[in-house]
């Protein structure tokens, strides 16, 4: 315990001498890098990321019965992840827009690597619950898609930028499809501890060489509104209704993904399906039909107005969970649960990006991103606890089943009045 005390200290004070140590002339480049490697680099990024984070339900019962902790630490744990990642969204967005996505993305390898390896060593409840929270909530916000959407916005062309945003959404699916039962095997083969470890030195070993490839000119070709200050940029979009409307419809999103992602294989358990396969292959398929949702999602923005998209995809996950509800439960129709709600899992992201992209511009869409991100992550958070909360007091999830389809109306109607066109500045109109 001591020596992996040690261990972790020593990591975090080289974390800090990276953050703030001089790294420009190693990230000079005299040419941008082609969409292709763009996509490809931070396709695999995303499909880490998000691969790794989905797996870590697998964790709470082998920790918690080694440690001798209640399930609420571990849940807590996860919900303050979910909530830090939301905070320190904006900041790792403000970043990558100032400094480039790879600096970004290296840092953000550093602390999953931290957190990763926090989570292995680390077995007082209170420690686990904030160490993990603030570092593994600061790795992704640093190597999600808010860090990475401002250098996929400039680089791929506007007619073909809600596309690259799908694309990118796609990979952060196909890593959840690809990565949650190799981890679930690798605990089994080697135990939740060892397999940590490993995870660890395949994020940082993967990411970091990634992050090379995504270097980008070291004096960027000025932008339309460029000239903002980081103040003037936020002040604007909060004041503009249409942000206003897309922060809330992406709160709605965080609380029902999440939710269903961290209630649904105890709501599977208590009514009768307790075959832990099932609850396996659910993940496997959200993140199986989150790919073609995604890319199509983003291809569909390119040619129709997103916000018809948008507000369709919150509708239509209303009535699939109100159909799953009223259906019999079986394994059949689980799995067809899976399959509707992956298609329209993280669709919303590339047209959420295209919609900021198309009003505000390049410039700070990594940071605005953020800060709309942080709005889903607050969902996210309380759809994990209020989930547990309320089943605490009824003894089902009826409740949050209830809350969950209203806000997906609810989020279906205040997308529709987004306009996308592009914020005229007074600036600009004077130029």
């Amino acid at each position: 315990m001591h020596a992996g005390c040690v261990g972790i200290r020593r990591l975090l004070h080289a974390l800090h001498f990276t953050a703030i140590a001089s790294l420009s002339d190693m990230f000079k480049t005299s040419a941008a890098p082609k969409l292709s490697i763009v996509l490809i680099a931070s396709g695999i990024i995303v499909s880490l990321e998000m691969g790794v984070r989905h797996g870590f339900g697998f964790w709470l019962q082998p920790m918690s019965l080694q440690h001798g902790w209640t399930r609420d630490t571990f849940s807590l744990a996860m919900a303050l992840q979910n909530l830090m990642w939301g905070v320190f969204g904006p900041l790792a967005g403000m970043a990558a827009d100032r400094l480039g996505a790879a600096r970004v993305i290296i840092v953000g390898a550093l602390f999953y690597m931290a957190g990763l390896l926090w989570m292995a060593f680390i077995d007082q409840a209170g420690l686990f619950v904030i160490g993990s929270g603030l570092l593994m909530g600061g790795a992704l916000s640093c190597t999600a898609f808010g860090a990475l959407s401002g250098i996929v916005g400039r680089t791929a062309s506007p007619a073909k930028r809600s596309w690259a945003f799908g694309i990118l959404g796609a990979a952060g699916s196909f890593g959840q499809f690809l990565i949650v039962p190799v981890e679930q095997q690798m605990i089994a083969a080697t135990g939740w501890q060892q397999a940590l470890l490993m995870l660890a030195a395949l994020i940082v070993l993967t990411m970091i060489p990634l992050a090379w490839l995504l270097r980008e000119p070291a004096a960027p070709a000025q932008i339309p509104g460029q000239q903002q200050s980081i103040l003037e940029a936020t002040r604007e979009a909060f004041s503009y209704r249409p942000f206003q409307l897309l922060v809330c419809g992406y709160f709605v999103c965080g609380f029902q993904v999440v939710f269903i992602g961290m209630h649904l294989p105890a709501h599977l358990r208590d009514n009768g399906i307790d075959d832990p396969r099932v609850a396996v292959v659910v993940l496997a398929l959200i993140g199986l039909f989150n790919i073609f949702g995604s890319f199509y999602a983003g291809k569909l923005g390119d040619v129709l107005p997103k916000r018809y998209l948008l507000s369709g995809i919150y509708c239509a996950r209303a009535a699939i969970i109100t159909l799953f509800l009223l259906a019999p439960l079986s394994p059949v129709s689980v799995y067809l649960f899976a399959g509707a709600m992956g298609f329209l899992w993280l669709s919303t992201v590339p047209l959420t990006n295209g919609v900021i992209a198309s009003i505000f511009g390049m410039h700070y869409l990594s940071m605005l991103s953020g800060f709309v991100f942080f709005s889903h992550q607050i969902g996210s958070f309380l759809g994990v606890w209020l989930g547990g909360y309320l089943y605490t007091i009824d003894g089902n999830y009826n409740t949050v089943w209830i809350i969950t389809i209203a806000l997906g109306i609810f989020a279906g109607l205040v997308n529709l009045p987004i306009r996308e066109n592009a914020i005229v500045r007074v600036q600009a109109a004077a130029a």
